[in-house]
């Protein structure tokens, strides 16, 4: 019998296995073809640990030390532009993400495209970072098989039953059986408490769009910051020679391998160029992803109190890959019953016992 079987191949899956392996069995299915399909593989991940209520920001400020000694980090910067009209959201902004405010050329050598005709503000701050997601989901990954366990793909879960000493969990064809569940299924976490006879938090899938459009020739954007529009009514980061801009939109939908919405993307890409000196003539790629959040968008991290072999790692929502070290040490901690690197007070904001 397995000790622990991990529904989910995204980030809180991948974390919350790591965790677990150096003190039980650990078998991880996933129902896609690789790892990180939906949500996970589709982020424009960045290391800004202000993120988010006060114990999402205790997650990601304990995870730099993990994200670092993983290699994980780049350089990457952030700043923040507004437009006349838009001095409220701006100003809320700056003292959200502790920014320091610049002036329009120091905005503009830092990132040459912005229209500085255009934009009336801008502020920067330094010590942000891009996060390797691919690298950190498949070291974890190997960790969870260091310690013994499996990684399985096209594994999806068809039925739970719940037995006398445990679980009998099938997958991909394959019958399970475990004494504990790991529910981190991302946007489907509800759908697999709902099979396993656990009742439901309340999670909510909200799809978020993205283009990826070419860098104007000759410019390479290598070291560009991220830039937000004030009231993150836009984004803007460089990846790999191009730009990803999104309209940083959150429209609830149901769990579902997620596209971007065309006029949406339209919407958001016409507010990024009210800000910029280049006009967007092509797409390269557009695609979307699931940011699925608790009721109250904070992470719910725990054993269920009306059975504490169903274990919840899910509402990552925009904060997985900030808060991934913290949360495998969590995870690991609950286990164990030592204290999480996090501290003890964080862990009745993140318990699901908040929710019974």
């Amino acid at each position: 019998m397995i000790d622990y079987l991990v529904i989910g191949g995204g980030i809180a899956g991948l974390s919350a296995g790591a965790g677990l392996a150096p003190h039980g069995s650990v078998v991880l299915v996933e129902a896609e073809d690789t790892l990180g399909h939906h949500t996970s593989g589709r982020s424009a991940a960045l290391y800004e640990p202000s993120y988010g209520k006060p114990a999402v920001q205790a997650l990601g400020r304990a995870s730099y030390d993990g994200l670092k000694d993983a290699g994980t980090l780049s350089p990457r910067g952030v700043m923040v532009v507004g437009l006349a009209g838009q001095d409220d959201a701006f100003k809320e902004d700056v003292a959200h993400m502790g920014l320091t405010e610049v002036t329009l050329d120091e905005a503009k050598a830092l990132c040459p495209i912005l229209d500085t005709d255009a934009i009336t503000r801008a502020a920067y701050l330094e010590a942000v970072y891009d996060i390797d997601t691919d690298l950190l989901m498949q070291t974890y990954a190997k960790d969870i098989r260091a310690n013994g366990g499996q990684v399985l793909t096209r594994h999806p879960v068809n039925a739970i039953t719940r037995t006398a000493n445990g679980w009998t969990v099938t997958a991909g064809g394959t019958e399970f059986t475990a004494k504990n569940i790991v529910n981190a299924a991302g946007a489907w976490v509800d759908k697999i408490a709902e099979m396993a006879g656990i009742a439901p938090i309340g999670f909510t899938p909200l799809r978020r769009s993205m283009a990826r459009i070419p860098s104007p020739d000759g410019m390479d954007p290598a070291t560009w910051p991220m830039v937000f529009g004030a009231g993150e009514e836009w984004y803007m980061k460089p990846d790999a020679g191009a730009l990803i801009v999104s309209p940083a939109e959150e429209d609830p939908t149901e769990p579902h391998d997620a596209w971007a919405d065309d006029m949406i993307l339209a919407e958001g890409l016409a507010r990024f160029e009210e800000n910029v000196a280049m006009e967007v003539t092509r797409l390269i790629a557009n695609w979307a992803g699931l940011r699925t959040f608790s009721p109250d968008r904070v992470l719910v991290v725990g054993r269920d109190p009306l059975d504490e072999t169903f274990f919840w790692c899910g509402g990552q929502g925009g904060y997985g890959f900030i808060t991934a070290p913290a949360v495998r040490d969590l995870v690991e901690a609950l286990v164990t019953g030592r204290d999480p690197i996090i501290g003890a007070e964080h862990i009745p904001a993140l318990s699901p016992v908040r929710f019974r």
